[in-house]
């Protein structure tokens, strides 16, 4: 019995390094298929449009959909790269409870959310987090890629080499927004030339242009579709104060404690968590 434990404790460590080796590859992979998009879209398509002798509608069509195409990318790769390099959220050194972190008010926090404490009998409400060797706030979860305890952690996200959490969540959720949009364009967009391909009529472009063109659509569809099923499901949690963790380990009863009214929910993630946590975790300076 010990030896399979150990087994698997070995198998989910080396799944954590192949993890964090991904890296840079995930980011290069993003930006890949910004460039075929780009290529597709300005290059390919809609760029020669504004030069070219059409009417004065196709310029016009044109002028749009790279106004909207680069309005939308400038947002989609500034939340990415939020997300990638915002600290989602660490437990100071030498934390210490005083209150209920999130409510800002005394609470016993007598829920069964929060476990025994085996290294201080005086906060025995509190988890206590054994690879880290330090006391867990409420929501905070350790993330076995990152190696560290994270503040209100929703998962850790291999697209964005990073953590999702307390300080970061709202440039992701603001991600996947641009990404759905930006998606839906290019795939509205590059639609009259996907289905020229199945047309019996002479399709302009050269073989690798067309190539490009097909590729950039279909990844777009596939990229709008999955990440509107991803949206729905963070707007979803958002709605009721939950992550994801929470939604599938911590929310057993009907009436989720954290759960402060939707508009009330919306507004906390809206709003800079940074100024938050920091008051709330500043007795650990004391």
């Amino acid at each position: 019995m010990y030896r399979s434990g150990a087994v698997m404790a070995w198998n989910v460590f080396r799944f954590c390094t192949a993890l964090r080796g991904l890296g840079s590859i995930m980011i290069l992979l993003v930006l890949g298929v910004v460039g075929v998009t780009y290529y597709a879209v300005v290059l390919t398509n809609y760029g020669p449009s504004l030069t070219s002798s059409g009417g004065f509608l196709d310029v016009l069509i044109a002028l749009s959909v790279l106004v909207l195409f680069h309005c939308l990318l400038v947002m989609l790769l500034w939340c990415y790269f939020s997300v990638v390099f915002t600290d989602p959220g660490s437990v100071p050194p030498n934390w210490r409870p005083e209150l209920d972190e999130e409510r800002g008010e005394a609470d016993p926090l007598t829920t069964s959310e929060f476990g025994a404490s085996p290294a201080d009998s005086g906060y025995t409400r509190i988890r206590f987090c054994r690879k880290c060797n330090q006391l867990k706030p409420p929501r905070c979860h350790h993330c076995s890629v990152c190696g560290r305890c994270v503040l209100k952690m929703d998962h850790h996200c291999v697209w964005v080499v990073n953590c999702v959490g307390a300080l970061n969540y709202k440039y992701f959720l603001l991600f996947l927004f641009y990404t759905f949009l930006e998606t839906t364009v290019v795939t509205l967009s590059l639609l009259p030339q996907f289905i020229a391909f199945f047309s019996d009529g002479e399709i302009p472009g050269t073989p690798g242009t067309l190539a490009t063109t097909f590729l950039a659509f279909v990844l777009n569809l596939a990229f709008a579709l999955s990440v509107l099923g991803f949206l729905i499901m963070h707007i979803s949690l958002v709605s009721g104060n939950t992550t994801t963790i929470e939604a599938y380990e911590k929310k057993t009863s009907p009436k989720w404690r954290y759960d402060l009214g939707r508009k009330r929910n919306f507004e906390q993630v809206a709003l800079s968590m940074k100024e938050k946590i920091d008051a709330s975790l500043s007795n650990a300076a004391l």
